[in-house]
This record gives C-alpha cells, structure tokens and sequence, in this order.
C-alpha cells in the first residue's frame, strides 16, 4: 500500500480526506494486533463481519492477530462504507463529508471496553435510549460509545 504524506498548507480537500481515512486504518490496525482483548476484539469481529478475512474464526483470529494487515482494516472499512474494495471507495474519499471523515476518527479512537457492540445500528439506538451513550454506525453494525467524545453526534 502506498501512502502519501500530505503537507497541511498544500493539501487539497481531497488528500486531507485520505490522510484522514489512513490515519484511522492505522489506529484500527493497532488496535486489532493489540494483546488487549478490550482492544483488538471489537475490530477483528468487524474484520470478520465484512469478510476482509476468511475460513477463520474468532479465537483463531485472535491467537494469530499477527495476520492482519493494513489491507484487511482498508477492505474493511470499505465494505462498511458500502464499496466492494479498498480500490473503489479510495476513488470515493473525496466526496466524503466532514461528519463520515470524523466518525472513522470517533471508531478508531473509541473502539474497545467499555463500549456496547450490537449486530445492527438500530439495536445500538435501542440501547442507548433506554441505557444512554452515543450510538454510532460501523457498517452494519452499532456500537455504542459509553464515553463518547466532546462534541459528538449520533451517525
């Protein structure tokens, strides 16, 4: 994968977003070879709900986190964001808003315990009237953050 390292006073709308959207696949890539369950669980399942990674489960997955790569978190997030490879949504980066660019950062900073992960986003809203925190949408899946950031709203 190449990156590309974009100086803040050139930078056209278009890099930043990229920049931005590499900067959260490399939190979620840490997180996911992290030895902390807390940590690398929550992105592994999604990793494994989108199909980046195959014919392995869970607790195998885990044992051998060492097998993720960048590759497998930018699939990811592209499945989750509705594009059928990395290649495709790289092309849509640009015309992604500012609240799509801030909920990856949201996701990555704010992925692992004490959070509430939920098979759907309007489980997570369920939960979250009923219990509070923010839900916020991961593809097809919720979660809701128990301690959200300052300033954050409901995706």
């Amino acid at each position: 994968m190449h990156t590309e390292h974009v100086s803040p006073t050139t930078a056209t709308p278009e890099s930043r977003a990229l920049a931005a959207l590499l900067r959260a696949a490399k939190k979620l890539h840490r997180q996911a070879t992290s030895d902390s369950l807390a940590m690398s669980l929550p992105v592994l399942r999604r990793i494994l709900q989108c199909g980046a990674l195959r014919e392995v489960s869970l607790p195998q997955l885990h044992r051998r986190r060492d097998i993720v790569q960048r590759k497998h978190v930018l699939r990811m997030l592209a499945i989750e964001a509705g594009h059928g490879s990395w290649e495709e949504y790289r092309g849509c980066v640009a015309t992604m808003s500012a609240q799509e660019l801030a909920q990856l950062d949201v996701l990555a900073s704010h992925a692992g315990y004490p959070n509430h992960w939920f098979p759907t986003f309007d489980e997570a809203e369920r939960h979250a009237a009923q219990h509070g925190g923010l839900p916020v949408r991961a593809g097809t899946q919720g979660v809701v953050l128990v301690h959200p950031p300052a300033g954050a709203n409901s995706h």
